[in-house]
């Protein structure tokens, strides 16, 4: 099999973020212009199209429609802050202009349907940086006003189907509480509190019955299940669906149709459950005209006639379509990425294992093209977190070791969500320890399998899982060829430290999931590679931004310093401003051939 160039798995799209118009006459989508992207909009009709912004040093992070005519956009003005400025422009290009200014403030839309002809719901902090209060924001003039204050411990707001603000969120760190009201000039009151490793999340309102939610739900259950509760009493009145095996992750209400379409739930691979037999058969029609494949719906018109649709599996990218439910027919946008073959690719397979605890452990591998399940050489794929998880599907990380010849091995350790309550509430304050331990549990199944090589393993992860990579070289009993390390999180307390103002309410959550930096000192150092750096002894790739507000850059130069000093091998691979594998092309095609070249070295070649 031919080693397939790094450029071609980590292409940028020419085209990305499809969406259609709320009358389904029109089709946008953003454009890479260098490293700018800008605003397209074509008639699906006739198929031509135009471009409608013209930004020369700033990207479009986010779009969405808010009238058959009208666009807003968010232009990045801040990278490193996540700081934009809101425009408002006419599909033909006409009357942009800006609708706020954010030096100092974050701001985002909490709905995306015009209320009256001219106001949107957004969120903002302006008013005091730690909390956002909601605005009604004028897209005719730009003027903001005031329509829901912050008392101080509101964490979520939510809005019913037509745009108005029925429920919030408040959060005392550790437990979370559900406010109702019956309209937009009622207070808000509480109607029941959870801890925050309880799931509730409020999905829409019954069209019928104004008071009663669908929620999903994990409330006096360990899974997940889709529920109906009361507002007036906080009581739960029925399990729409669900059952003590499966656990529900999403579900989609129509607003059109004014009822709940499916639940999602997720094994070794999404599935749906359809609730409406109207959906079903929109979804077996698209099984039928794209077999093979999985397809997600990811846009619709108002009235649920043309679909933007994506298709995917783990060894295809996929494509985007346009998808006309009254006639059936079915046109290609675009592929996610063309340099991909899809016979060159290598297969996902779920797996499981028994850590030594006795807890099952769940995850994927990923066996090079035409090579047999023996003595491979391994590159294990811890997720980032806390929460998260792997899931099934088109992996370009994956793909690209795969391609190199290694055994690709991504573990979902305990802590990673979509297992239940009881699952992911194990894996708190476990970074470094037992959370390790299902790491290397699982490479110690890979070697009694006779999969891997026992001396050819690494590890490799972004952000948490870099830790969890850093980690491993001097966890007991662990023996890792190599280690690298993508962003990764050096120091436990360094990272709590960085939490940002807005979301200092959810502090006491990250103290119980990470640690507590008075009370869990030790574990806390233990954990921290910062601290750890005269146990380290195996070689290490370790990539960062330097501008990144999650880790403190004299620590990462400190650290390597200090490795350094003890003749480890260290490969360092830095940026000013841009995360990695980041959002422009040459700094991801830089970091990936570098991190092919480590484990080359150290890896490959052993």
């Amino acid at each position: 099999m031919r080693i397939i160039p790094v450029d071609d798995f980590f292409k940028s799209q020419d085209r990305l973020v499809y969406r259609i118009s709320p009358d389904g006459t029109s089709l946008s989508y953003l454009v890479l212009e260098g490293k700018n992207q800008n605003l397209y909009i074509e008639n699906i009709a006739t198929g031509k199209g135009r471009k409608v912004t013209q930004l020369k040093e700033r990207s479009i992070n986010f779009y969405f429609w808010v009238s058959k005519n009208e666009l807003i956009y968010y232009k990045e003005t801040d990278p490193q802050k996540r700081r934009s400025d809101i425009f408002i422009i006419n599909k033909d290009g006409s009357n942009e202009r800006q609708l706020t200014n954010n030096e100092k403030s974050k701001i985002r839309v909490l709905e995306d349907q015009l209320i009256d002809d001219k106001y949107l719901l957004v969120t903002s902090n302006k008013r005091d940086s730690t909390v956002f209060d909601v605005y009604r924001l004028n897209v005719r003039n730009g003027v903001m006003e005031m329509a829901a204050k912050n008392p101080g411990n509101i964490t979520d707001w939510i809005t019913d189907s037509e745009g108005k603000l029925r429920l919030a969120t408040s959060s005392d760190g550790v437990n979370e509480t559900l406010l109702y009201r019956e309209n937009e000039g009622s207070s808000f009151k509480p109607i029941m509190t959870n801890n925050f490793k309880t799931t509730f999340r409020p999905i829409a309102f019954s069209h019928n019955q104004p008071h009663i939610i669908y929620a999903v739900s994990d409330v006096n259950r360990d899974k997940s299940a889709l529920v109906e509760v009361d507002c007036h009493t906080g009581k739960e009145l029925k399990v729409v669906f669900g059952n003590d095996s499966i656990n529900i992750t999403d579900a989609q209400y129509s607003r059109k149709k004014q009822k709940m379409s499916f639940v999602v739930y997720e094994n070794w691979k999404k599935e749906k459950h359809f609730l409406d037999d109207s959906v079903k058969l929109l979804y077996t029609n698209l099984d039928h005209l794209l077999p093979k494949t999985e397809t997600r719906i990811i846009d619709r018109d108002k009235a649920e006639n043309v679909f933007i649709v994506r298709t995917f599996t783990d060894r295809n990218p996929g494509s985007f379509y346009l998808y006309f439910a009254k006639t059936g027919q079915l046109r290609k946008l675009s592929d996610f990425n063309s340099a991909i073959k899809v016979n060159e690719m290598s297969e996902m397979k779920p797996i499981s294992f028994v850590s030594k605890d006795s807890m099952r452990i769940q995850g994927y591998l990923t066996l090079p093209v035409n090579k047999k399940a023996q003595n491979l050489p391994v590159v294990v794929l811890p997720h980032d977190g806390p929460g998260g998880r792997n899931s099934w599907g088109y992996n370009a990380e994956v793909q690209f070791l795969a391609n190199r010849g290694y055994a690709v091995f991504q573990v979902n350790y305990r802590g990673s969500s979509g297992y239940g309550k009881a699952f992911f509430a194990a894996g708190f304050k476990q970074w470094g320890c037992k959370i390790q331990q299902d790491i290397n549990d699982g490479v110690q199944w890979l070697i009694n399998e006779k999969i891997a090589n026992p001396k050819r393993i690494a590890i490799y992860g972004s952000g948490f899982g870099g830790n969890i990579a850093l980690n491993a070289l001097y966890s007991k009993g662990s023996n890792y060829t190599c280690a690298a390390s993508n962003s990764g999180v050096i120091n436990l307390f360094t990272y709590l430290k960085s939490i940002p103002p807005f979301l200092k309410p959810n502090l006491q959550m990250y103290y119980e999931m990470i640690g507590n930096p008075v009370t869990d000192v030790d574990r806390m150092r233990q954990s921290s590679p910062l601290f750890q750096a005269d146990r380290i002894n195996a070689p290490v790739f370790i990539a960062q931004n330097i501008k990144d507000p999650n880790i403190n850059s004299a620590e990462t130069v400190q650290f390597i310093k200090n490795l350094q000093k003890r003749k480890v091998n260290v490969t360092y691979l830095e940026n000013d401003g841009v995360s990695f594998p980041g959002s422009h092309l040459e700094e991801r095609q830089k970091f990936y051939a570098a991190l092919e070249q480590f484990l080359e070295v150290n890896l490959k070649k052993k």
